[in-house]
């Protein structure tokens, strides 16, 4: 055996309900309908439907676990600023550029 835990699945003891039920809760029905294209999500949506169409739609629930796992996989922290190798360099705004009848 090794010493290094195995990575947990994200779907391991996760009801379908649960799933979606945080899913929403976290990118609303609106987001969550653009994020995955099925109706259930767009028309008149709901948790029971919902589950009733993604328990019947393999592709729709690989979708939507898909999802899951995304939103509940830690994502590598960005390094501080200056760290990015643009140092301190100053920002550069750009305004309007003067016409040449402006003098």
């Amino acid at each position: 055996m090794s010493d290094t835990p195995a990575r947990k699945d994200p779907l391991q003891g996760v009801t379908l309900e649960a799933l979606l039920n945080e899913l929403v809760a976290h990118y609303g029905w609106p987001q969550l309908g653009r994020l995955v294209k099925i109706r259930c999500f767009n028309s008149d949506p709901s948790i029971k439907s919902s589950l009733t169409f993604l328990r019947r739609t393999p592709w729709a629930r690989a979708e939507v676990e898909a999802l899951y796992i995304q939103l509940k996989t830690p994502k590598p922290a960005r390094p501080p600023r200056s760290q990015t190798g643009h140092g301190n360099a100053p920002r550069v705004l750009f305004g309007r550029k003067p016409s040449d009848d402006q003098h």
